[in-house]
């Protein structure tokens, strides 16, 4: 489990598209083999740690749900460590499991921030909300506004500055991953919906106000 809140850039030594090797420094201080970190919002393991840089691997899975198919050694990556008990959760909970990728539409100033907007699939915007939480690339965010078809975050000064978003332009693909708080809601608000369509199953259009007296 992670918060969103991003430790560090590292930098991709060498990507094959499985096995990954990245550089860092801050993240090393307590990085040990089969550790979990989270590499721009995707959770992985660490399966070697040199001086200077770590090593995970991804699964075609990975590969498929997130943008890792476009790195190159040289480009940034966020880093985050898993969270440990005590620990204040700066940002909301990232589970790490990427469910999409996004595209940004566009990056504008707004004041000292930095609007940008995403164009995002649906099984992502069903899930997002004015205000709400979502993990953009590891990146703990508040949701500005939400179309049918995409939303925008405001990213302040020193977000830009510490993450990936410093090098960030219009048609980038970014890792997403919804609030998982809203996934578990749907999930368990779905038995009662599909009840309530269908007459024929007990408890169907069942009123939940209260009966008069008498």
């Amino acid at each position: 489990m992670f918060s969103g809140i991003v430790e560090e850039t590292g930098k991709v030594f060498s990507y094959d598209g499985q096995t990954m090797v990245v550089s860092a420094s801050v993240i090393l201080e307590d990085l040990m083999v089969s550790d979990s970190i989270c590499v721009s919002g995707a959770c992985l393991t660490v399966v070697k740690r040199d001086k200077g840089t770590f090593t995970v691997e991804t699964v075609p899975e990975t590969v498929k749900r997130t943008n890792f198919r476009n790195l190159k050694p040289g480009m940034g990556v966020n880093l985050e460590r898993s969270l440990a008990f005590g620990d204040r959760l700066g940002g909301h909970m990232v589970q790490g499991h990427v469910d999409a990728t996004g595209t940004i539409v566009k990056v504008e100033p707004d004041g000292n921030s930095l609007r940008v907007g995403f164009k995002a699939p649906a099984n992502i915007i069903r899930y997002v909300v004015k205000k709400g939480f979502i993990a953009v690339d590891g990146v703990s965010l508040t949701v500005v506004d939400r179309a049918s078809a995409g939303f925008s975050v405001a990213i302040i000064p020193y977000t830009t500055e510490h993450t990936t978003f410093s090098e960030r332009k219009p048609g980038d693909l970014v890792n997403l991953e919804a609030d998982v708080m809203a996934k578990y809601v749907e999930a368990l608000a779905t038995p009662y919906r599909r009840r309530n369509k269908n007459p024929l199953l007990p408890g169907a259009g069942r009123s939940l106000s209260r009966r008069k007296p008498g």
